[in-house]
């Protein structure tokens, strides 16, 4: 499996939060060849099932959400369209922005409008213009417009992703695509594996808006452990170490704090250890804001290990990831399903 393949696969699609289809079919196409079963829940999530085929055998349910940040229509004027964020969108990114419009059948292209330098002022040279203030330029006239683009039409970046030198890759989407992606390879890794528990693999929905996704699923499958996968922030110009411990090639960051259970989160590090895997310790004092937070409270408590993927510039069209870190993630978490019933935790 070329994990650069891959992300071009599912980062080539669109899915905000809500509008998946499209990405969780292309999910479950690539998830069906290593799983026993695949299929794609009421709420639009893929849940992929490899049984080990042991009498009482507990579940491991590993999860990543194939949602993306994104944006949706909510008036026209003059054929420029009004739109607000879904999830959370930096308006400093979209002036001059390229969008997908995912008008049916086919989906129209647009650009956001912006102020050519000439023309601002002072002040505009300082400020980020706020969303409401902003227009998608579709080319259009008010009537052609309101005819092909109704209220509520979503929109998404219209970049894929592309491959910068070494190992590095950009583009839109990689959280949490990026993160499927390992989960995919993690249980490539665990093909020919004799596991003595029920391996799950859920890419979830709607994580940028609330998490509830991973909320059904892991109501679905009754899991007895949970590892949530996201991505956290790498160093980048700006930050220090201080702000941001994880960085780039240092491999995943193990989360450490109330979110996780201690006992999860001790088999990570000693696997890692165990394999020299290369990996970093995050610590998470508060809401992870993945979607580890709600995994860990549905139905009685799961014990829940929060895993992530060192990310630049999230929530932004051009985020970049590690292809190396993703390797050595999906060894860490093939690591830790590995015996996991008999070892216990």
């Amino acid at each position: 499996m070329e994990l650069y393949d891959i992300l071009k696969r599912l980062c080539g699609q669109a899915g905000p939060s809500g509008y998946e289809a499209p990405v969780a079919q292309t999910a479950k196409e690539l998830l069906t060849p290593l799983m026993d079963e695949v299929s794609i829940d009421r709420l639009g999530s893929v849940i992929g099932v490899r049984r080990c085929g042991k009498p009482n055998a507990k579940r491991l349910l590993m999860d990543a959400h194939l949602d993306e940040i994104g944006l949706i229509v909510t008036g026209i004027e003059e054929g420029f369209l009004r739109f607000a964020p879904i999830g959370g969108v930096d308006p400093r990114m979209l002036p001059a922005r390229e969008l997908t419009i995912l008008t049916r059948p086919e989906p129209l292209f647009g650009v956001v409008a912006c102020l050519p330098p000439h023309v601002q002022t002072a002040a505009d040279h300082d400020k980020s213009v706020a969303i409401e203030d902003l227009r998608v330029d579709v080319g259009m006239t008010q009537a052609q417009a309101e005819k092909a683009i109704p209220v509520g039409t979503p929109m998404v970046y219209r970049e894929n992703c592309f491959q910068l030198a070494g190992d590095q890759v950009c583009g839109k989407s990689l959280d949490d695509r990026s993160c499927f992606s390992v989960l995919l390879r993690t249980a490539e890794l665990l093909q020919d594996a004799d596991l003595d528990v029920d391996l799950y693999i859920v890419g979830s929905v709607r994580e940028e808006v609330a998490g509830t996704g991973s909320i059904v699923g892991v109501n679905a499958v009754n899991p007895d452990w949970c590892v949530a996968t996201d991505v956290t922030f790498g160093i980048t110009p700006g930050l220090s170490v201080e702000q941001v411990p994880s960085k780039l090639h240092g491999g995943p960051a193990i989360g450490v704090g109330p979110n996780m259970t201690w006992a999860l989160t001790d088999r990570m590090v000693a696997k890692a250890k165990a394999h020299s895997i290369p990996y970093q310790l995050e610590i998470m004092e508060g809401h992870t804001g993945t979607n580890g937070w709600h995994m860990q409270i549905c139905l009685e408590g799961i014990p829940t290990s929060v895993v992530s993927l060192p990310l630049k510039y999230m929530h932004s069209p051009i985020e970049v990831v590690s292809l190396e870190d993703m390797e050595h993630m999906a060894r860490l978490l093939a690591a830790f399903a590995r015996d996991l019933g008999k070892e216990g935790v």
